[in-house]
């Protein structure tokens, strides 16, 4: 009993910042200005400016996703044949971009893709057309495939590690060809990695509204945009609130999808 006290810090910090305020997102979102319990909040999704900004959310968190997962699988096998451990200095260089500020690396890509830029200067002075995506959903897109890009890898490469290579060499022996003994054994036991990448580059993709606002110039609202102008501008804390808890459906398919797929927890970041 002793030992579990060493969890009352954890324990507060659970139901301070996590418990405390997932209810008041609930409060709020099913009640409306003067406390009465409304529906309201929630079924405003389906209002034309909502429903169009939830709809351009989903295809460019799915397109990104996409992408990184396309880029990232080659990556990770890449890492995985030359046998580099997790404390290599070439997967620590994947790591270090987490460790700096998000508002920075977006901020950063900004000043790369503005039409004065640091791209558009080089591409002038080597008299190319010049790179006109700066606030444009493209931006948007190649924004959340660069900060969200580590978070597909690690955990793809976290569990083709643990593959034994004797089953690969088996299949060979077996008569197995590359193709063959990617589709049949590589792939189908690195899906905990896959789906673990695949939800964690999705939910925060989704959920964004940073990368929107810097690189589409606030130009192009995503229900992440919508929602925090409701809280920070609008001042409607109740109808925040509310799609807020449409955006938490998402996240549970999300949960759910890891659980099913990654019991065990084979696909974790480290």
């Amino acid at each position: 009993m002793s030992k579990k006290w060493f969890a009352a810090p954890y324990l507060l910090w659970s139901v301070g910042f996590i418990i405390i305020p997932l209810l008041m997102i609930f409060f709020y979102g099913l009640t409306d200005r003067s406390g009465a319990f409304t529906l309201e909040n929630v079924v405003a999704i389906l209002s034309p400016e909502h429903s169009k900004a939830l709809v351009l959310s989903l295809l460019l968190s799915l397109a990104s996703t996409v992408i990184c997962l396309l880029l990232a699988y080659p990556l990770a096998m890449i890492l995985n044949k030359h046998h580099l451990g997790r404390g290599s200095f070439i997967v620590f260089l994947f790591i270090l971009p987490m460790w700096m500020n998000f508002l920075l690396r977006t901020l950063a890509w900004q000043t790369l893709l503005e039409k004065t830029g640091v791209i558009n200067s080089v591409l002038s002075a080597l008299h190319l057309p010049a790179l006109d995506i700066i606030n444009t959903p493209y931006a948007i897109v190649l924004g959340m495939v660069y900060n969200f890009l580590p978070f597909m890898v690690l955990p793809i490469y976290n569990v083709l590690v643990k593959i034994d290579e004797n089953v690969i060499n088996a299949a060979r022996d077996l008569g197995a060809n590359g193709v063959q003994t990617f589709f049949k054994i590589i792939l189908p036991l690195s899906i905990p990695g896959v789906v673990s990448g695949i939800t964690m580059v999705f939910v925060p993709a989704m959920t964004t509204f940073v990368i929107s606002t810097l690189l589409g110039g606030s130009k192009i609202l995503l229900i992440g945009n919508v929602i925090e102008q409701e809280f920070t501008q609008g001042n409607n804390w109740n109808l925040g609130s509310g799609l807020s808890l449409v955006l938490m459906v998402f996240i549970l398919v999300s949960m759910a999808f890891v659980m099913k797929y990654d019991r065990e927890g084979e696909g974790g970041m480290f």
